[in-house]
């Protein structure tokens, strides 16, 4: 029998699975009588005994081949949840790339992907996990290239070299939301393991915006996309420090005094004294390089009590990798120019 080579679906497999094992056993009385050398076997449910499965007959999770013949289900001739024939162990396999594989073996098409040979059908896994990750604000305009030598594409930051990881760019800046954790992961269940992306850069390079990102962070253990309220800095010009007639900047400065924050017309109950990044006159800009989140509470105009994480810097890096947008804001101001 020609076998077409085919990617089988082990999770859609396994929910028809449990679809033919799901409820209470109801197993018939007396046990089933057997043909003469077939032998009686507890289906594939652990359920009830039934009639093993000869060469060539139709098999699934529940109605098991005769294994002490050496049978088992063949499911390479079949579709994702369908049935599959009892073969011989020996005739069991997979075809891939014109290659054949035996029945449970593990191999790497290449170094990227590896492969599973199991029920006469193949299933397949990426292992460069990262290029599905974009990387997080700190990486202006990345680009998902194929370094010599490497195997996985890697992402580089706009303007970099392949060698050179210039500034704090390259710097690995994990954010871990602060909203009440002990008493979220406990509505959460000890089943639900955390899967989270990095919060997006700020919606705006000024004045308030929105921060994005996908977590199954909540109640459900349901992957959504959640936003936090941010401010990298506002909109008017920040302050420059002056020495001798030249103008410098830091990184990040403090506001003089708490303020309140604003979105959509909402004001936040309490004040908030902000670190903000600066915006430097020498053409470099400052972006968020390690944050927190904070839950906050906002009074709308009607009323409304609006629950909203804020974004909190704590720290910030200065580099030439800007939006061209904020790069044309980044000039020194005519008082504080040579």
């Amino acid at each position: 029998m020609t076998r077409f080579t085919c990617f089988l679906l082990i999770c859609t497999i396994a929910q028809a699975c449990s679809q033919l094992c799901g409820g209470p056993c109801h197993c018939p009385k007396p046990p089933p009588r057997c043909p003469p050398g077939v032998p009686l076997v507890l289906d594939g449910c652990h359920c009830c005994q039934m009639c093993a499965r000869q060469l060539g007959e139709t098999c699934d999770k529940k109605h098991a081949c005769d294994s002490q013949q050496g049978l088992a289900c063949d499911y390479s001739a079949s579709y994702p949840g369908g049935t599959g024939e009892c073969v011989g162990q020996e005739e069991l396999g997979c075809e891939f790339n014109g290659v054949s594989y035996q029945e449970g073996q593990r191999f790497q098409p290449s170094c990227a992907v590896q492969c599973h040979c199991l029920g006469g059908g193949v299933t397949c896994l990426r292992l460069c996990s990262e290029e599905l990750r974009p990387p997080g604000p700190d990486c202006p305009h990345p680009q998902l290239i194929q370094l010599p030598g490497r195997c996985c594409k890697e992402w580089l930051c706009e303007s970099m070299e392949n060698t050179v990881f210039q500034d704090a760019l390259a710097a690995y800046s994990p954010d871990i939301a602060q909203l009440d954790l002990s008493t979220l992961n406990k509505n959460m269940g000890s089943n639900c393991v955390e899967q989270s992306t990095e919060w997006s850069a700020c919606s705006r390079t000024c004045g308030p915006g929105v921060s994005t990102r996908v977590s199954n962070m909540n109640r459900a253990c349901h992957l959504e996309t959640q936003s936090r309220f941010c401010m990298v800095r506002p909109c008017q010009n920040p302050p420059y420090r002056t020495t001798a007639g030249t103008w410098w900047c830091k990184p990040s400065y403090v506001a003089p005094l708490p303020a309140r924050l604003e979105q959509q017309g909402c004001l936040s109950v309490g004040a908030f004294r902000l670190t903000y990044c600066s915006l430097c006159p020498d053409g470099r800009c400052c972006t968020p390089h390690r944050t927190r989140t904070v839950p906050a509470a906002f009074r709308c105009p009607a009323g409304r009590l609006l629950h909203l994480p804020v974004m909190m810097i704590e720290s910030c890096v200065c580099h030439y990798q800007c939006p061209h947008s904020q790069r044309a804001h980044a000039t020194a101001p005519e008082h504080l120019t040579p």
